[in-house]
């Protein structure tokens, strides 16, 4: 068995959705946010594509633990995806993060490679490792109230890169970044594919057009498909590009 195999089975999750309170007679209703949704990964980029409402989060959700399915399960490498074991193998960027304004960008990685449980004698090495990966290695000693918001984005992939995880999650990633800074993400990422699983959910096709081993396009909770991107093209935007795969297989939908 490789050392990075992720597996999904049959995620199902479904949230109670209450009634308007002038609607109190009709009670509450449930929405699937996911349907069944199963899948093998192993090393490699992933590109999760949907519109909003699709599932997404939901997936990422359950995949790091966070949330529990309704039915279905996460295994790693075989074994149930929860507890330290798990949460060290994996790193984890959320689409959103309160960050302390007070802390220094050192004093926050610091911070998570301790909710991490890393060695104490090898955080300050593993400090400036991710933070020269994302270019912040000069920004380092200034408090994160003077960060950009593309510089709060780069340092939250810092602290998922935090102990070299095999399993790698990001939620929209690029978000605030300049153009620059896009490709210099896209060619890290695409290196470090090489030995472990990357899963990136983003809405700018362009992140990983050129570099997913597979694009996973996921609507109303079922994946739709998952292929290569030359075979997503094939067949359903020939000679096109994969922003046309994405509008032709989403239109205007808004993923429910």
């Amino acid at each position: 068995m490789p050392n990075a195999l992720l597996t999904i089975r049959d995620l199902k999750k479904s949230y109670l959705i209450s009634a308007p309170s002038f609607r109190k007679s009709i009670g509450s209703r449930s929405k699937q946010a996911l349907a069944g949704v199963s899948l093998t990964l192993g090393p490699g980029l992933y590109g999760l594509l949907g519109p909003n409402g699709a599932g997404k989060s939901t997936l990422i959700s359950i995949i790091t633990d966070t949330l529990a399915a309704d039915s279905g399960e996460v295994l790693w490498c075989g074994k149930p995806a929860r507890g330290i074991r798990f949460r060290r193998v994996l790193g984890y960027m959320p689409q959103q993060q309160g960050l302390y304004d007070s802390y220094t960008g050192r004093r926050f990685l610091a911070y998570m490679a301790a909710l991490k449980e890393l060695p104490r004698k090898s955080v300050p090495a593993e400090v400036d490792r991710v933070a020269a990966a994302v270019n912040l290695s000069s920004e380092l000693d200034k408090r994160l109230s003077a960060y950009s918001g593309g510089m709060k984005q780069r340092l939250l992939l810092a602290s998922a890169l935090l102990g070299d995880p095999k399993l790698l999650i990001l939620d929209e990633p690029t978000a605030g970044l300049d153009p620059k800074e896009r490709v210099r993400l896209r060619t890290l990422l695409a290196e470090m594919a090489t030995d472990r699983i990357i899963l990136v959910a983003t809405h700018v096709v362009s992140d990983v057009e050129t570099v997913a081993t597979e694009v996973i396009l996921l609507r109303a909770g079922k994946i739709v498909d998952a292929a290569p991107v030359p075979d997503l093209i094939d067949k359903y935007a020939p000679g096109q590009g994969l922003e046309d795969v994405y509008l032709a297989v989403f239109g205007e939908g808004d993923g429910k």
